[in-house]
């Protein structure tokens, strides 16, 4: 009886209690399947049955009947050793004559072995299944002594064979192929949420460049030029203490500004910035460069730079911050140095230099703070390149981005 076609619930490894419990209900009605039609068949004598080894007692059939179903008990549980004990019956009772009733328990038997037995015994079926047809074939002609009724009894018990073995092996494919997909569905959750974990780290990266940027390049302006205007000896140059106070209050508006537009960027449910939340451009630099003038700064700006050029957001606001934080880092350790900001177009390529006088120690490094990091994190994340250091004219600070953004 192998219409059980039910996929094993295996998923976590171990079976449930609950599972279990439905798994041996259903062994349960189709070995009561099988006592039942058996039963029906033997009390009613609806097949023919043909005595090969001579008439033996009439309790032998129903007892070896009754053997295969006990064995078709283990169907599931040890469907190979069911197997070998329902060929060893029913080769008995070949021997007295053949009865359909074994016949159709042993094809369960064949169907259950195929399907829940080792993968090396399911793998065997098809040459088992050919050795039972072979059997079935000298069974038959011990029982009928005629070719042409072997070949009708053969190919009338040919399905009971085969059919079982080949429907147990495509379930059992399908079983495979259902659990290859639950294992490649689990890694791709695993990889989603690795992805998941990256963006937000990389986005708290970028959010905290930006911050960074902000709070240290103005407010380090701001406390470097409260410094100079709490130097000044009382009563001094009122134009100069005013000239100082501007340039605190336009350092607080502008960092006030750039916190408000990150902060509007966070907010927004999407779609484009309007022009009160546009990020810091070049267009802005002058502002920048004015900025660093009033912090005593000798600073000149060469740039040949074509404003009408297509530049990728993504690239003009890193231009951008890469010239601010080298700026904030000249103001911090050499101050009122003489610097140089050349910006080239060349070959794709936006060059970004800035260059300044070396101090009496060499303090334009960012001494173990986050600048430098943050320039090179800018420079690659746009697939541009980036590089620092003390060359001949002093300290370097370079850049080199793709124009039209992230190069392949």
């Amino acid at each position: 009886m192998c219409w059980n076609n039910r996929v094993p619930e295996r998923h976590s490894g171990v079976a449930s209690p609950f599972s279990r419990l439905r798994e041996w209900q259903q062994d349960g009605i189709i070995v009561a399947s099988s006592v039942a039609l058996g039963t029906m068949l033997y009390m009613f004598g609806l097949f023919p049955r043909e005595e090969t080894g001579g008439p033996g007692p009439s309790w032998v059939p129903p007892t070896l009947f009754g053997c295969i179903c006990l064995a078709e008990v283990f169907r599931r549980k040890a469907p190979t050793i069911a197997l070998i004990a329902g060929f060893v019956l029913v080769a008995t009772d070949a021997f007295f004559g053949v009865s359909l009733p074994m016949w159709i328990v042993f094809a369960d038997l064949l169907y259950a072995a195929t399907l829940y037995g080792p993968r090396r015994v399911s793998r065997r079926m098809v040459p088992i299944a050919g050795m039972c047809i072979v059997f079935a074939v000298v069974a038959a002609y011990i029982s009928l002594r005629e070719w042409q009724s072997t070949i009708l009894a053969v190919l009338a018990s040919m399905p009971a064979i085969v059919v079982p073995v080949w429907w147990a092996s495509n379930i059992r494919q399908h079983q495979k192929i259902a659990a290859a997909e639950r294992t490649n569905a689990e890694q791709l959750e695993k990889i989603g949420e690795l992805d998941r974990e990256a963006a937000v780290s990389g986005e708290r990266a970028r959010m905290a460049r930006d911050l960074h940027d902000v709070i240290a390049g103005h407010l380090s302006a701001i406390a470097i030029q409260s410094e100079a205007a709490l130097s000044m000896k009382e009563g001094g140059a009122q134009g100069q203490g005013r000239t100082v106070l501007s340039s605190v209050r336009e350092d607080s508006v502008r960092a006030l500004k750039e916190m408000r537009t990150m902060i509007g960027v966070l907010r927004a449910d999407g779609g484009d910035t309007d022009e009160t939340t546009a990020p810091a451009r070049l267009a802005e630099l002058g502002e920048l460069v004015e900025s660093a003038r009033g912090n005593g700064m000798r600073l000149e700006v060469h740039s040949d730079f074509d404003e009408s050029t297509p530049l990728s957001a993504a690239v003009d606001l890193t231009a951008y911050r890469i010239t601010q934080e080298a700026l904030t880092n000249i103001t911090k350790h050499a101050p009122e140095s003489k610097a140089r900001v050349d910006i080239r177009q060349e070959d794709g390529m936006l060059n970004v230099e800035v260059v300044n006088e070396l101090a009496a120690a060499p303090e334009s490094a960012d001494h173990g703070g986050m600048g430098l990091l943050n320039m090179r994190e800018r420079a690659v994340a746009v697939g541009g390149s980036f590089t620092a250091g003390p060359g001949a004219s002093g300290w370097h600070v370079r850049a080199a981005l793709p124009i039209s953004g992230v190069r392949a």
